[in-house]
């Protein structure tokens, strides 16, 4: 078998490595699809080197099928369609007491703090698998991960019916978060200055304007009778996208901040005070948000088709960064290309001996 792995340096490398038997508690997975996120640009780029350690395995958007059941597992069989929620948590730290598991003080990410999704097979705790429909496409379902993102953002604010919300940035988090938002009846809109992504936006049925030819301040306020947006997530990861976040709030309005900031941003608290404005970190997902995701995907209530842009082989994963990367660099986003969306990789083998 094979497997992708940062090496650092700005570098990944396929190479070959034994698959991992699963242990008492563990399922070895045939990983069918993996997606590359901005998180694995980041690491990428090495802005993540303090927390990942060379060679890595990347990876934790994915889909596959069991493969093998170690030992006390119960209630999962070979064969059975899987994703995995990539959060291990320690359960007795003060964040895991609370009942905030996602946000554990000693959290193993998989796919960052230990090996993730890009290869053949993948061996992980039992605890950690999210059923999926045998209707559902398994391309499709490597988009769990992001959907469950996006539901969870959108929960984190509660968004209510009929709330106006403007998403700023439309990369593939920042789309599926405004289709979420939509499905539960909030007027939706996206503000995006890439071309390709307000058409993939647009083709969705979302409405968008670009930044650097319409003012956001003022086409919110022509939409809500100059009262402004209830909520404005933050997905692009800009100096400018989180300014016109903020400016665009209502009073008592929720900024929900969801992209990765690498640097310190400069922000308007003058704003915050003048409109008692709140400000919400959305991180991760609970498991609850990956079981509706699951849904909402099997259920066709989330169109994903359009996002995914391109599949590569694991044998060209080298490529499938480089095509989401390219992009990123020119535009100084960290979410996708120009040009391309969501690239996902192919880890099924070559000869075909493994289902999706």
């Amino acid at each position: 078998m094979h497997q992708a792995t940062y090496t650092g340096d700005r570098t990944v490398l396929v190479r070959p490595c034994a698959a991992v038997p699963p242990a008492a508690g563990q399922v070895r997975i045939d990983v069918a699809f993996t997606g590359i996120c901005g998180t694995d640009l980041h690491i990428l780029h090495g802005a993540m080197d303090a927390r990942v350690s060379p060679p890595t395995v990347l990876g934790h958007e994915m889909s596959g099928r069991i493969a093998e059941v170690g030992a006390g597992v119960t209630g999962w069989q070979r064969g059975d369609p899987v994703t995995v929620m990539p959060t291990a948590s320690c359960g007795d730290c003060p964040a895991c007491g609370a009942g905030h598991t996602h946000l554990c003080h000693r959290l193993d990410f998989l796919g960052i703090d230990s090996a993730g999704a890009m290869q053949n097979s993948w061996t992980v705790p039992a605890e950690l698998l999210v059923r999926l429909p045998e209707g559902l496409r398994l391309d499709r379902a490597a988009l769990v991960e992001p959907t469950a993102v996006a539901v969870h953002d959108v929960r984190r604010c509660a968004l209510a019916a009929d709330e106006q919300a403007v998403v700023v940035g439309a990369g593939p988090v920042g789309v599926l978060i405004a289709l979420v938002a939509r499905r539960v009846g909030a007027d939706v809109l996206v503000v995006e200055p890439d071309a390709h992504r307000r058409s993939t936006a647009e083709k969705l049925g979302l409405a968008c304007i670009d930044p650097s030819v319409t003012d956001v301040v003022a086409a919110v306020e022509s939409r809500t009778g100059g009262a402004g947006a209830a909520v404005a997530f933050e997905v692009s990861g800009a100096a400018a996208g989180a300014a016109s976040a903020v400016a665009c709030l209502r009073a008592r309005g929720r900024l929900v901040l969801v992209a990765i900031h690498p640097t310190p941003r400069e922000v308007d608290l003058h704003r915050f005070f003048q409109r008692e404005l709140t400000l919400l970190g959305a991180r991760l997902y609970h498991r609850e948000d990956f079981e509706e995701a699951v849904r909402l995907l099997a259920a066709g209530e989330i169109p994903v088709d359009g996002l995914v842009s391109r599949i590569e082989p694991l044998a060209r994963a080298d490529a499938a960064f480089a095509a989401l990367d390219s992009g990123a660099l020119d535009s100084g986003a960290l979410d996708s290309g120009a040009g391309v969306m969501k690239v996902l990789v192919d880890c099924r083998p070559t000869d075909g001996t493994e289902s999706a």
